[in-house]
């Protein structure tokens, strides 16, 4: 009899928290898909080398990123291409974003299938959401208690970890389409 109750604990332990992990996702999806744009400061980690500065995102496909450092670095992506400026150095280089990792975080339909397949955990006051893409591990990072995107933690083809946490500053905010041209 008791090995019987358990069991049955074990089961509606595992019903109920299945249920309370789709219900989490369902509100994140529904914050996602109202989601037209974000402003937010960020703090970038890759490998042992720290970064900040401000970001503008514009879904889909359009992200503008000022860094807080003495060359006066600008990461500008305007969906197929992907430019990082030094200013101080008047200094520009061209990327495919295909190879970007950003390109699945400016997708939104990349983003909620990944919510939608992803394993849930809860960690301090954040929601990790993490998931396979074709050659890296992403972890999406949400906020326990509004659903906000707090970052994104991402393991590329090269095996270089990159953690991205941002604090937002504006939503939905309209920026013109000529503040993510690719400079010349």
């Amino acid at each position: 009899m008791n090995k019987k109750t358990l069991y049955i604990a074990f089961f509606l332990t595992l019903f109920f928290q299945s249920f309370l992990f789709a219900n989490e996702k369902e509100k994140i999806l529904t914050k996602l898909i109202n989601t037209k744009s974000l402003e937010f400061n960020f703090d970038q980690k890759t490998n042992e080398k720290n970064e900040g500065g401000t970001c503008y995102l514009n879904f889909p496909g359009l992200l503008r990123c000022e860094y807080n450092d003495s060359k006066k670095k600008q990461l500008i992506i305007n969906k197929s291409r992907l430019a990082i400026t030094q200013k101080r150095y008047n200094k520009t280089l061209f990327y495919s974003v295909k190879k970007s990792p950003f390109i699945k975080i400016l997708n939104k339909d990349f983003l909620k299938e990944l919510i939608r397949t992803s394993n849930l955990q809860y960690v301090n006051n954040q929601i990790k959401l993490t998931g396979l893409s074709d050659t890296e591990k992403i972890t999406i990072l949400f906020d326990k208690n509004n659903f906000n995107l707090v970052g994104w933690e991402i393991t590329d083809q090269f095996q270089n970890k990159i953690v991205f946490l941002i604090k937002i500053l504006s939503v939905n905010k309209s920026y013109d389409l000529s503040f993510f041209e690719i400079p010349s």
